[in-house]
Parts: structure tokens; sequence; C-alpha cells
């Protein structure tokens, strides 16, 4: 299986064809490993998953990681860790030793080492390297993904599990998975809204060989597995959107039907 790239009407479409994947996929699994990612598309996917499938989900079977973390305490409002369990961690019933997060208030050299060996220990192996079920990954406008941005480009290949990065603009110190990591994933999936992001993402879907190298770029999943969750703003210099737009009329008659036949609405028809 290639990479597949599908566009949504809006955030919210995008959140429900997500969570409705993420429910089918650890439903059919003993265990399910899935690193998160920071930023207002999240957000909504979280909110999503404690409003609709606080109940259906296979809570006791999930796992929880980051892709990365700001080196901030973990009640800081920049903390990725503290959104997830404002929005949805807290409100769902997961096992609380199933959360693992990277600790932002510890020396950041010391955590990226401790983060890595707990990875080591907790994942499944393949190819000597953690396996995860699934990375969400964000994208920034500069072409970066988790917290490896441009300038520091060369961390991407490290033969490290996880490092400290730099914010281009702030310094900011941040722990960040690597390349060797994310592209050993089952399955990876940007999840990429608004129309500041339209530029970014027709470059990397669709420029030619001779495109700038970008952290993002570099996402290529030893499985094949890679998936493009877009709105329709950030899709909106795609040329190809007709093709892409098939593929989610097709799931949301399917998600219609599942609503309407085996959700809420089936006392309806009683």
């Amino acid at each position: 299986m290639g990479m597949e790239v599908y566009t949504f009407k809006d955030k919210k479409a995008l959140a429900l064809s997500f969570c409705e994947r993420l429910h089918k996929s650890i439903g059919s699994v003993e265990d399910f490993h899935l690193a998160l990612s920071g930023g207002s598309t999240p957000r909504i996917i979280f909110e999503t998953l404690a409003s609709k499938y606080h109940k259906t989900l296979a809570w006791d079977k999930l796992h929880i990681y980051w892709g990365d973390e700001r080196c901030v305490p973990p009640e800081h409002a920049e903390s990725n860790y503290k959104m997830a369990i404002d929005t949805f961690l807290t409100k769902v019933e997961i096992p609380k030793n199933q959360i693992h997060r990277m600790k932002g208030e510890v020396f950041p050299d010391v955590e990226a080492e401790r983060y890595g060996g707990l990875l080591k220990d907790r994942l499944p192996q393949k190819s000597q390297l953690p396996e995860f079920d699934l990375i969400m990954l964000g994208l920034g406008d500069d072409g970066h993904t988790v917290s490896i941005f441009p300038h520091q480009i060369d961390l991407w290949d490290t033969p490290k599990t996880c490092v400290v990065a730099e914010h281009p603009v702030t310094g900011q110190q941040r722990i960040s998975l690597t390349g060797q990591v994310i592209n050993n994933a089952k399955e990876v999936c940007f999840l990429v809204t608004g129309r500041g992001k339209a530029k970014i993402v027709r470059e990397l879907l669709e420029s030619d060989e001779n495109k700038m190298v970008y952290p993002a770029s570099l996402v290529n999943p030893t499985s094949g597995k890679l998936l493009w969750y877009l709105d329709e703003t950030a899709a909106s210099e795609l040329s190809n959107q007709n093709y892409y737009q098939q593929e989610i009329l097709e799931f949301q008659l399917r998600l219609l039907i599942k609503f309407v036949f085996f959700g809420p609405f089936q006392d309806r028809f009683r």
C-alpha cells in the first residue's frame, strides 16, 4: 500500500474520519501504540474521541506516547501533554499506566535518553527499533514535523531514538522522535488544516524531483503506509482534488450508514 491522500470539508469531518479509522484499528489488535502530536488539528480529534468514542473505543488496549514535547512543565499552556490531558485523557477510561508522557520539565538531554529507553522497553521491536502502530504528525508551514525544523534537518537521520531540538526563532528546546522511529511505524498520518498550509502541502505532494528537502518530505515509512488527512483549505492548491474527494464521499456514506443503523439514531427506526 502506498501513500493515501484524503481531503475533508472541514476539521470536524476530518476528525470524525480519523477517529473512526482509529476505532477500527484498535479493535482489531491486542495492544495499540499511538504517538500523539500537538496543534489545533489534533485538539479537535481529541475532543471528538472524548465526546463520541468515550464509551465505544477499547481504551484498555491503547498505549499513548508523544511525537514531541516542548521543554516546559506539564501544567504549562504550551505543553502537548496538557492539551491531551485537558481535552480527552481525563475524560475517557484509559489506564493511567498506559499514558507515557515526555517530561518537559526534566533536563532535555536526560529526558531524550530516558524516553528513548522507555520506547525500547515498552514497544514491540522491528529492525531493532521501536515500532508504533500509528504516529500522528502535524506539519509546519516551514516544512517541519514533530520538532525537527529545516535548520536542524540533520537530526532526522541521527541514530538516536529521541533528540533535543530547538525552535529556530524562539530557541525553545524540545524533545522529539527521530526519523528512524517515525519511518519504522506501521502507519504514519499527517493531519493538516488551514489555508496557511496549502503551499507547503502542494510542494510536498506535487512538486518535481528538484523540490526543496524538508523534514516532512523525509517521512517515508518502510511499511508503505503514509496517510495525509487534509481539510479543503489545506488541499486548495492541489491539482487532483476530485480523486481525493471521491475517497471521502465513499467514507462519509459508510459512516452515515453506521450511525443510522447502529449508532445513536437507531432508536428512531424501532
